[in-house]
């Protein structure tokens, strides 16, 4: 009996006669019902898994999304909010009025005092936007990003924080913001995943990151963003072993499909057909991804601009892979520099930290522009959380009632910066921007209405933006 005979006698005649007698009253009735669901969706075999937005919403801005994801919380205060009012109250008590009955993490019961900003700021660029100092090479693209001062979200702490920033839910499981993207808008890259995570780390307090922030949730999960290692290959097994050659390793592949095909049409499960994409995925990127990870075909002054080359294991590194893979069509790139977390001795941490990260984050900006790819690639510069205005020893606890973050290119607004905070750095009182908006306001440059990309699933109709989220048309060129 052959391989295909014995898959199939897997069932034997009384469930296959209960099964096809099931098969044909549904079919049946969706016929009655409507008559179109039983019509194949043209080019359904050539494209299985095609974007389940065929026709967007609105015109994009953007066709791919790199966010620069500072974890652990970075320090509003010592990066972009000036506060010469809180230098003033340095070591003085917090106002009652801005503390009392607010969520605070770890300042639980003690006495709240003012800690001073621990570098100055400057004027930077034609905008005369204000940075601090210890971030000089993002000062110098001052005039091209928009530095938004109120954000505001939900959870105080870096797990959940993480979790709504990424999926707009502290509730685990719910599909991330990547993958809700390459949901949407699909592919434009054959040979390599539409959504690539990476990391790197050092300046801090380290906080892990786990793999849910890039899972894809009730989402089928060829949907989930793919973690490539920093340093080395960036996915372990991809290059082909020794003594194997293609047609060996195509070989394989194809059995592989052929076998999940009949184990396909006797179960009819969706991750079955999203287990072969991954084996056809995995063969191709053997070619792929070594070009990938060879920058030698990079000018040595985009290497000395970036101050790291790919595969290295730097957030630099990491900045150029993420300008590599968008340029080879890669929907959604997140990188993640774990490091931000100064719960102690801020000034030395964030001094550390901006020095792995300032030159990265800035010359991507600037090499996206040289190649033509900033206006349609937005960049996002930012973390969980940000950081209190009263001292936590000689650091600064976590802080959720207003923080900054950046963005640049994809139809964002250059050279402007967008609500504040008040005087201390505490609260976000003018053009509060929740992590909502933010949510809302990338779909809409994407050229998705985030109201109209939802999933159905446990009975209700699920969005990135749960039930909230407005466009911010002020930021938007």
């Amino acid at each position: 009996m052959t391989a295909s005979n014995d898959l199939r006698w897997l069932q034997n005649r009384r469930d296959f006669l209960g099964r096809a007698s099931q098969g044909l009253g549904i079919a049946a009735l969706a016929s009655l019902m409507n008559p179109g669901l039983l019509a194949a969706p043209p080019d359904a075999a050539e494209h299985p898994w095609p974007a389940a937005l065929p026709k967007l919403h609105f015109p994009p801005r953007a066709k791919a999304v790199i966010f620069l994801c500072m974890a652990g919380g970075p320090s509003h205060l010592e990066t972009l909010d000036y506060k010469p009012k809180l230098a003033e109250m340095d070591g003085q008590p917090m106002p009652a009025s801005l503390t009392e009955g607010q969520p605070i993490a770890q300042l639980q019961n003690q006495q709240l005092k003012c800690l001073a900003p621990q570098f100055p700021f400057q004027r930077w660029g034609k905008s005369g936007q204000e940075i601090a100092t210890v971030l000089p090479h993002i000062g110098s693209i001052a005039d091209e990003i928009c530095i938004v001062r109120s954000l505001q979200t939900n959870a105080i702490n870096h797990d959940p924080a993480h979790t709504f920033m990424n999926t707009g839910s502290t509730v685990s499981g719910r599909p991330s913001m990547g993958s809700w993207i390459l949901y949407g808008l699909g592919s434009e890259c054959d040979n390599l995943p539409g959504f690539v995570v990476l990391t790197s780390v050092g300046g801090g307090q380290s906080q892990p990151i786990a793999s849910r922030q890039w899972h894809s949730g009730f989402l089928p999960s060829r949907f989930q963003g793919v973690p490539f290692h920093s340093k080395g290959d960036p996915v372990l097994y991809v290059r082909t072993p020794a003594g194997v050659d293609e047609r060996q390793q195509r070989d394989v592949v194809d059995a592989v499909k052929q076998l999940s095909g009949w184990h396909g049409e006797a179960v009819d499960h969706p991750e079955i057909a999203a287990r072969v994409a991954q084996y056809e995925m995995a063969f191709r990127m053997q070619a792929s991804v070594p070009e990938l990870m060879d920058t030698s075909d990079e000018p040595q002054h985009i290497l000395d601009m970036y101050g790291g080359r790919g595969g290295d294991g730097s957030f630099a590194g990491n900045c150029l892979l993420a300008r590599r893979l968008v340029q080879r069509g890669v929907r959604f790139v997140q990188l993640y520099h774990r490091g931000w977390d100064h719960h102690g001795n801020v000034k030395g941490g964030v001094e550390v930290v901006a020095k792995l990260v300032d030159q990265g984050s800035a010359a991507l900006i600037k090499d996206l522009k040289q190649q033509g790819m900033l206006d349609d690639t937005l960049v996002i510069w930012g973390g969980e959380f940000g950081r209190t205005p009263m001292a936590q020893g000689t650091g600064r606890d976590h802080h959720i009632k207003g923080f900054s973050l950046w963005m640049a290119g994809g139809g964002i607004k250059p050279g402007i910066t967008y609500g504040a905070t008040d005087d201390l750095g505490y609260n976000a009182v003018e053009n509060i921007f929740p992590v909502h908006d933010l949510h809302a306001t990338m779909l809409y440059l994407l050229g998705i209405d985030h109201l109209r990309l939802t999933v159905r699933h446990q009975g209700r109709d699920y969005r990135l933006t749960d039930i909230a989220g407005h466009v911010v048309r002020d930021i938007l060129a």
